[in-house]
């Protein structure tokens, strides 16, 4: 964890009034809302596969190119709370940040509570190891790749 933090800020200050650093910093580093999903247009339905984003390392579930990631994904998702109220429906039911807007506390192995940064993968929670790239799969086959829960 960085020192730029403020203490315990996730239960203090609202999204919309965080630093840079303490939105960065609420991420649990899952990799979930890198997988591409499948979305219903008759039910809205959502569903993930294993199929994650070109710029998603499997090992470590961060983007691979963060900085520039929008040079070479123009689709990604920029998450920031706005576009956090508009999305979080197809966001997984642990995303930190997601848990957060709806006023309910971290989960217990998150980084941020735990301190240790590996945290996330160690409790089981993350993609670490279970996605393919997106460049290895057609899209006619991503319902191939479809997981039952995203915890």
């Amino acid at each position: 964890m960085t020192s730029n933090l403020r203490p315990r800020f996730w239960e203090r200050i609202p999204l919309k009034k965080m630093t840079p650093a303490e939105w960065e910093a609420v991420c649990d580093g899952c990799g979930k809302c890198c997988l591409n999903k499948i979305e219903y247009e008759d039910t809205g339905e959502v569903e993930y596969t294993r199929v994650a984003c070109r710029l998603l390392d499997g090992a470590s579930c961060r983007c691979s190119n963060y900085e520039n990631r929008f040079q070479y994904v123009p689709e990604c998702v920029r998450l920031n709370p706005k576009t956090l109220m508009r999305i979080a429906y197809w966001l997984p039911g642990t995303c930190a940040y997601k848990l957060l807007q709806q006023g309910k506390p971290l989960p217990d192995w998150h980084p941020l509570i735990t301190g240790d940064p590996d945290s996330t993968h160690t409790s089981g929670n993350s993609m670490r190891g279970q996605t393919v790239s997106e460049v290895e799969v057609d899209e006619d086959d991503w319902d191939d790749y479809l997981i039952e829960e995203t915890r």
